[in-house]
């Protein structure tokens, strides 16, 4: 078990509901097969705008792509992380140097030190869950 990790039903919501609609979502590419494309086209349809964020900078689902979160020439509100926990401190890093206003870990995204960091760098924070789950429970 790791830390306090802020997944409690208020952070999410609070993530999902108040912090902003311009997700940038780290690791979408157009591959088809990988979680995050499913997971952008939700993001999408509950009103959310998605910013690719990926090496090959592509569009994906009618938006521009660019290949690292520095690129993003406008502000970004929530920064959702698809890469090995391993890399996901450095993103996390950046959201904050971005400005970004939250980070959400997706499910098996796992970094308590990354946590700490954000946290008190004033960010809120999500790890191992994913906002596809939890957007639609919403109006429950």
């Amino acid at each position: 078990m790791y830390a306090d990790t802020g997944t409690d039903a208020e952070t999410v919501r609070r993530i999902l509901q108040d912090t902003g609609d311009t997700w940038a979502v780290v690791g979408l590419s157009n591959n088809r097969s990988r979680t995050a494309y499913g997971v952008a086209a939700v993001l999408q349809r509950f009103g959310k705008r998605i910013v690719p964020v990926h090496p090959k900078a592509e569009r994906v689902h009618g938006e521009e792509g660019y290949a690292s979160l520095a690129d993003i020439p406008f502000p970004v509100d929530v920064v959702d992380v698809f890469v090995n926990s391993e890399l996901a401190g450095a993103v996390a890093d950046e959201a904050v140097a971005v400005g970004a206003k939250a980070v959400w870990f997706q499910l098996g995204v796992i970094d308590d030190a990354a946590y700490e960091r954000t946290r008190a760098a004033g960010l809120d924070m999500v790890m191992d869950h994913c906002p596809a789950i939890e957007i639609p429970l919403l109006d429950r």
